[in-house]
């Protein structure tokens, strides 16, 4: 058991991350290692539906209080109480990539400094919300600086001069509501968002390797109601496209074709269920309760082709735009939880003309970690937890300050509608009182 200063020494170290998905939260707990890894403490999903839908956040209060249960299971499960903070992963079926740069002349050579760096990514950030005011950014991320003309993918020391610099990002936007109803939600919690990211950098964290990005890489992010493509090469996300349909909508394919309930269609395609009819090796017939408790027959044959033809639907335009662009990456990986159908790689190499590969944040991951979480449903996680580390290297966290009571908040409220002259009147006049009596 750990001491009251051990656990707030542990809870200080600690880095919580959690994925705002297409149709639940997840949150994972982990302690960055001095090697460079992750020691994975625990993980838990919400089981509170229907606030979320399609990566949106459609029930602020619903949202509020899974925030809250998700992190006390958590906690619990850590044996930490009281998490206050946490990294932020967020998606969606509005998610877009814009490019945007900001320039800078600072008369004479001078040093690259943090706030300089700062004002640029501010300006950047309200270039796109002013010219679009229906969008926010979600993330906004460099991909190369010019200082002088001369091009440079790291960031710019302090130690390093120029007169001319100029930042180049790519940002990550979507519809205004995502962002107002995440920050509508944890308003409701008791918990802060220390930083947010947009999947598909929090992914490429977690998947891509340098040489990934030397040669191009493609990541398909296989969720349960939106599918997303991200492309990318060198430093630079080539192209991000979002297909508001996954692996909800196979199951719900399956349900309605085959006449029988969601939670039997499910468990077909997660225990038999093949990406391609031809995959079949032996074509057994199951026997399920349908709809009106009739019985009902189904092959596995059968039920490949439900699934198949649904793949082909939600996965046509993202497999386009694969081969569109084929000549520029070297490999696709497929994550999410989709990214655990029988027979998936097959299918896409099937339609695609690239190496098909299943991600893996297993690298990123301590010895001692559990096998289950290096499966790609917490790929995303991963991959916020260790951008995670690297913004707390850079802003330490701060104690965590209590809310105010409401009590408190509406005497602050009431003072602020009376004058300073009118509240010493009504002092001088209780002094009076008291003299008087």
């Amino acid at each position: 058991m750990f001491s009251e200063k051990m656990k707030d020494k542990l809870q200080n170290s600690l880095l919580i991350a959690m994925d705002l998905g297409s149709q639940s939260f997840k949150a994972m707990a982990a302690e960055y290692t001095s090697d460079g890894l992750l020691h994975i403490l625990g993980a838990e999903e919400s089981s509170l539906r229907d606030c979320v839908d399609h990566g949106v956040i459609v029930n602020t209060t619903d949202a509020g209080f899974m925030i809250n249960q998700i992190l006390r299971f958590l906690g619990n499960r850590i044996r930490i109480n009281n998490i206050h903070n946490t990294f932020v992963c967020v998606g969606g079926r509005t998610l877009k990539v814009v490019p945007i740069s900001s320039n800078r002349d600072q008369i004479r050579k001078r040093a690259i400094t943090q706030s300089l760096l700062e004002e640029m990514e501010v300006e950047c950030k309200e270039k796109i919300e002013k010219k679009n005011v229906d969008v926010q950014v979600l993330d906004l991320v460099p991909y190369y600086y010019k200082l002088d003309d001369e091009e440079q993918d790291s960031v710019p020391t302090p130690d390093q001069k120029a007169t001319l610099v100029e930042a180049h990002y790519i940002a990550f936007v979507g519809k205004k509501e995502i962002e107002d109803k995440i920050e509508g939600s944890f308003k409701r919690s008791t918990v802060n968002i220390e930083h947010s990211y947009a999947r598909p950098d929090a992914l490429l964290n977690a998947l891509a390797s340098d040489q990934d990005m030397e040669r191009g890489c493609a990541i398909l992010d296989l969720g349960a109601q939106t599918s997303t493509l991200s492309l990318y090469k060198g430093t630079q996300h080539l192209h991000a496209q979002v297909v508001a349909l996954g692996g909800y909508d196979i199951t719900e394919a399956i349900q309605e074709e085959l006449g029988i309930p969601m939670m039997y269609a499910e468990h077909l395609k997660c225990s038999y269920g093949l990406a391609l009819p031809d995959l079949v090796e032996k074509n057994k017939r199951y026997i399920v309760r349908g709809n009106n408790d009739k019985q009902v027959a189904i092959t596995t044959e059968e039920l490949s082709v439900v699934i198949s033809n649904k793949l082909k639907q939600i996965l046509n335009p993202l497999i386009s735009a694969l081969n569109k662009e084929a000549s520029r990456y070297d490999v696709l990986y497929i994550t999410g939880g989709g990214a655990m159908l029988q027979g998936i790689i097959e299918f896409l190499e099937r339609y695609t003309t690239v190496k098909v590969a299943y991600g893996s944040h297993a690298a990123w991951l301590t010895a001692d970690s559990a096998e289950e979480y290096c499966m790609p449903q917490y790929s995303s996680l991963v991959g916020t937890l260790m951008l995670g580390a690297v913004y707390r290297a850079k802003h330490p966290l701060k104690p965590y300050r209590k809310d105010k009571r409401i009590i408190d908040v509406i005497y602050e409220k009431t003072l602020e509608i009376f004058t300073q002259e009118e509240l010493l009147e009504s002092s001088q006049g209780t002094s009076e009182q008291s003299s008087a009596k």
